[in-house]
Order: structure tokens, then C-alpha cells, then sequence
């Protein structure tokens, strides 16, 4: 039997008529307040015609068949079309409608009516910060985890870090959502000192962008169990190496003045709006410097 004092996962939709990103970020936005409250995920994306909506609301149905009776699914959604949207608010759980009151409010304030059905985010009038978001998503993929060094010029961030700090879901997130340009480098076992004391340097690749550069951290006692999913027993795995790893690091990062953040207790939400303040702070620096 299990632990009755441990609560059920709560069961959570993200629902759209399109891929359901937004729906997962502002809707996991509300949720990171509630830590305490397990959750049990599932996105449901195009949901954009009448049938689709009935096949949504029966596999939420079906969820909630199997629910306590007291914890019904919570649904988020971002549906533009009407009669879409009201179908899916049937279904047997809370639904909270993410855009359905705030279009009204910006109606009221473009004294404009919204234009029914999906449509596409790249005709709602930024064709070129679409392609430029398509761009940086492909940046981030070539430069992930160091595996290419081409046009690190470009780069408008580059993530350091020892292995699984989460340098990669951190960089395709402030690509994906933010059409951030980020390059991703992993600071490796290589890259530590030999013994004859710390290394001042940063690795040799590194060293013409500290500028662009933003360092992850972790507990090393997490870090440990992280890595042992991948590799157990190892000594990539041990606690006495990643305590090494990030004590290393986080001395790298002092020495030189790169700021960084702790990863370990952090959402990439969390992470990518610091990396978005520094990166703020930055560019207001250099135009500073520039009109001076």
C-alpha cells in the first residue's frame, strides 16, 4: 500500500490549437507556487476544430474517470476560435482559459475585435523576428555541448558549465522562446587543472568571448545522483569528481568575473530570466559605453 500522507499526482493539461508551448509556459509559470503538489503532465496540442475538441475532452474525461474525486484535472489552455474554446471548457475538470479574458481586455484597448481560428505566430506580423527565432534554434543545436566552434562571434550567450548542469535545456529554451543566439560549452575534466594549483585560464575557445559568457552551477551532491542515471558507478559519476567540477567552476567564474547561477533547486523558466536580465544589463552597458 502506499503512503496516504504522500497526495496523488495531481493530473495537468496543456491544451492549444497549436504546439502548446505557450499554454506550458504560462501555465507551468502559475504552477512552479506550488512545489509541494505533485503533478502528473500532458499537453494535448492543435486542438483546433470541433472534433479535436471532443477527442481532448474525452481523454481528459477518462483521466478524471480515474481521479479522486476531490482533485479534478486542471486544464490551461490558449484556443483562440469561440466555439473551440467552449467545447474544450466542458470537459470534466477546472479549466482556466489563459488568453480568453485578457483578449477581451486587449479588444477593449485596440478597440479591435479578435480575429477567429488559429492562424499562424509568423503571420500575426513579425515575419523576420520569426525567421530570426528559427535561426537562433538552429544556432543552438550546431553549438551544443561544444560540438561546433564556428561563428562563436555571433553568439549572443554561451552557457559553461560542468556536464549536467543544464547548459542544453537552458539554451534551446532561450532560443526556442525567446530567439535568443546561444552556444552551449561544457567545461570538462580536460579543463581542470593538473595539480600545480588552479588554473587561471579559461579554455582556450572561450577566452576571446568573456564578454558572452554565463556559467551554471550545481550541488554536487545532486550533480552525483544526476549523473549516476547515466553513468552509475562511474567516476564521471562520483561525488568526490563533481565536487572537484564545481568547485573549479565556481572559482573560474569569481576569477574572471562571469556571472553565474546555481541550477540545482532552479526551472529553465527560472534561469533563462536571469540569463535575459544579465544579457539586458549587458547591451544597456555597451550602449552606455558607445554614447559616451
Amino acid at each position: 500500500m502506499g503512503d496516504a500522507s504522500v497526495p496523488a499526482p495531481r493530473a495537468v493539461y496543456f491544451v492549444s490549437d497549436g504546439t502548446a508551448i505557450t499554454a506550458e509556459t504560462l501555465g507551468s509559470a502559475l504552477l512552479v507556487s506550488f512545489p509541494g503538489v505533485p503533478l502528473d503532465r500532458h499537453t494535448i496540442p492543435f486542438v483546433d476544430s470541433a472534433g479535436a475538441a471532443t477527442q481532448a475532452v474525452a481523454t481528459i474525461a477518462a483521466k478524471a474517470g480515474h481521479a479522486p474525486t476531490d482533485a479534478p484535472p486542471l486544464v490551461f489552455t490558449t484556443i483562440r476560435d469561440l466555439g473551440v474554446r467552449q467545447r474544450v471548457a466542458a470537459a470534466p475538470a477546472i479549466v482556466i482559459d489563459l488568453l480568453g479574458g485578457h483578449l477581451r481586455e486587449v479588444e477593449a484597448a485596440l478597440g479591435v475585435s479578435a480575429q477567429p481560428g488559429r492562424g499562424t505566430v509568423h503571420s500575426l506580423g513579425d515575419l523576420e523576428r520569426y525567421h530570426d527565432r528559427m535561426w537562433a534554434i538552429e544556432y543552438a543545436i550546431e553549438h551544443d555541448d561544444g560540438q561546433s566552434l564556428r561563428a562563436l562571434d555571433r553568439a549572443q550567450v554561451i552557457l559553461i558549465a560542468p556536464s549536467r548542469c543544464g547548459k542544453t535545456p537552458t539554451s534551446m529554451y532561450l532560443a526556442l522562446q525567446h530567439g535568443v543566439v546561444v552556444a552551449n560549452y561544457p567545461l570538462t575534466d580536460d579543463d581542470l587543472p593538473s595539480g600545480s594549483g588552479p588554473s587561471d585560464d579559461l579554455p582556450r575557445p572561450l577566452r576571446p568571448h568573456g564578454d558572452r559568457l554565463f556559467g551554471l552551477t550545481a550541488n554536487p551532491q545532486r550533480l552525483s545522483e544526476v549523473r549516476a542515471a547515466r553513468r552509475p558507478g562511474s567516476t564521471y559519476s562520483s561525488l568526490a569528481q563533481c565536487t572537484r567540477e564545481v568547485r573549479w567552476a565556481d572559482d573560474l567564474y569569481r576569477r574572471h568575473g562571469v556571472p553565474y547561477l546555481d541550477s540545482t533547486d532552479r526551472s529553465v523558466e527560472e534561469m533563462a530570466a536571469v540569463i535575459l536580465a544579465t544579457l539586458r544589463r549587458r547591451e544597456a552597458a555597451t550602449d552606455d559605453r558607445s554614447t559616451s
